[in-house]
């Protein structure tokens, strides 16, 4: 993440050659606080494994200047041409000439440092070929023990070979997504680190303040040394962007910090990685009832060709398809407009032209549908819909996925309008939505658990278990939203059981 003022195309070629190579460089405001941190115990050199721009580089010479001592720079980066426009801005021929030309995963350079600072490529896991995905999971078990889950992006690698190159006493200050604490990986890899490094302080930003403002992830900076851990740690909100609280509060070790633009407060570790380093503190919530203690959560269905497989009832018409093999579904969430969905609905939707039927066939032959199901089925052959990377996993390719009746949707990816819906209209959804299984039938049971689903309360809690992008977005997997947090004065207030036990 490395130039002061940079503004990020929203999409086209200009941004996707971006997210190919993971460089979305950092403001200045932001990189001096993290080169400030890092120097603080005096180190007189500074390494950046992903040099790109320079923005540490610009921001170390700027430090440098402050404190009225020399500070070498040294780094690694990949792509030379990146590299050649930092002469172009603050840096000359000699502050780079320590910078290597290599892959600081594959070639590290020698020698361990006591300053480290970087924001690492933002590459996702399905951007990395298979060969280096190959290379990357012997490289962690060979750093922290095991493998790391296959959807953990490079930065994370990033982190790990910069650790291991981190001088006893050593301070290093990382920018990367929330996803680097947030993913199924993070309990172990937050495990491994914090039994080995000091976990001094992780910063994190309101949406309104964030660095990246054209990018859709939500970033947070890391600070650790390499010192006996501690069982505490702070956890800082920046309220405002630009601010130089940020450079000040890092520059001094965390001595003292007086501005509104930051809250600061110490937690438990446990309680953090518990929580999640992204997440505000869970406070008094560790024991809080769970929807798990009330409810299953499964994905929607995937029907690996939409436009196949959900149809409207005039395309059904039109190629005279029994209506005994459709099921009525939804797929978009923002065809629900409010919090309950229904058959009327439904048809709405189907008069303005959405799909609002799902094609489910089972597994018998071909030969043994009705002729015009075969004919239909003959022409997703013809267009190769049998190969798709999902449909092919499927035997035979046409067989859909089943999924019961849930009681409600949960719309889990959105800004302001991820909720929960009921679902009065016994659809089935697609991937756009959870399915949200009650543990019992009772109809008043379901009535009062749904105002506690829909309770303002109850939704907020959602941050405590959601991965967290850009502009507030977040998106909650089915065991996240199995694990969140039901307040329990919402419980009473519906008179629902705050024990399982009780549930029903």
């Amino acid at each position: 993440m490395a130039t002061s003022r940079v503004s990020l195309p929203r999409s086209g070629p200009a941004r996707e050659a971006l997210r190919e190579k993971g460089q979305f460089w950092t403001p200045g405001w932001v990189a001096e606080a993290m080169v400030g941190y890092v120097l603080a115990d005096g180190a007189g050199d500074i390494f950046d494994p992903a040099v790109g721009q320079g923005s540490f580089f610009r921001a170390a010479k700027k430090l440098s200047k402050e404190l009225g001592r020399p500070i070498a720079l040294s780094g690694s980066e990949l792509d030379a041409n990146i590299l050649a426009t930092a002469l172009h801005d603050e840096l000359e021929t000699a502050d780079i000439e320590d910078v290597k030309l290599a892959d600081f995963l594959q070639d590290p350079p020698e020698g361990q440092f006591r300053a480290i600072v970087a924001n690492p490529p933002y590459i996702r896991h399905h951007r990395v070929s298979s060969d280096y995905k190959g290379f990357l999971k012997l490289f962690a078990a060979m750093t922290i023990g095991r493998p790391l889950d296959g959807r953990a992006g490079l930065h994370v690698y990033f982190l790990l070979q910069a650790l291991r190159h981190l001088k006893e006493g050593g301070k290093l200050a990382f920018i990367m997504p929330a996803d680097t604490c947030e993913g199924v990986f993070a309990d172990y890899l937050w495990g491994w680190i914090t039994i080995n490094y000091r976990l001094d302080c992780v910063v994190t930003f309101d949406p309104h303040a964030t660095p990246f403002s054209a990018v859709d992830t939500n970033p947070l900076i890391f600070l650790l040394t390499r010192k006996e851990p501690r069982d505490e740690f702070l956890w800082a909100r920046v309220h405002r962007a630009e601010t130089p609280a940020l450079k000040t509060w890092l520059c001094c070790n965390f001595q003292h910090i007086s501005s509104a633009d930051i809250s600061v407060v110490r937690r438990g570790l446990v309680e953090g990685l518990t929580t999640g380093l992204s997440r505000f503190p869970a406070g008094d919530m560790i024991d809080t009832p769970r929807l798990c203690s009330y409810a299953q959560v499964m994905r929607g269905i995937a029907p690996g060709a939409q436009d196949f497989f959900f149809l409207t009832s005039h395309e059904i018409t039109d190629l005279q398809l029994p209506r005994e093999f459709f099921l009525r579904a939804i797929g978009r969430t923002r065809d629900v407009v409010g919090d309950t969905i229904t058959t009327s609905m439904l048809d709405q939707l189907d008069k303005r032209g959405r799909p609002t039927w799902l094609l489910s066939l089972d597994g018998r032959t071909v030969n043994e549908f009705p002729e015009a199901v075969q004919r239909y089925l003959a022409e997703g052959q013809r267009s190769g819909l049998p190969k798709r990377p999902l449909i092919s996993q499927r035997r035979p390719w046409y067989k859909m996925e089943v999924r019961r009746t849930p009681h409600f949707l949960f719309a889990y990816l959105g800004r302001r309008n991820a909720r929960f819906i009921r679902n009065l209209a016994g659809v089935v959804p697609l991937t756009g939505f959870l399915c949200v299984y009650l543990l019992t039938e009772e109809p008043s049971f379901i009535e009062r658990v749904e105002r506690v689903l829909a309770h303002p309360d109850t939704i907020a809690n959602l941050s405590l278990v959601a991965k967290s992008y850009g502009q507030g977005a977040i998106k909650v997997e089915p065991r996240a939203l199995e694990r969140l947090p039901i307040p329990v004065h919402v419980l009473e207030e519906y008179g629902v059981p705050a024990r399982p036990s009780a549930a029903g």
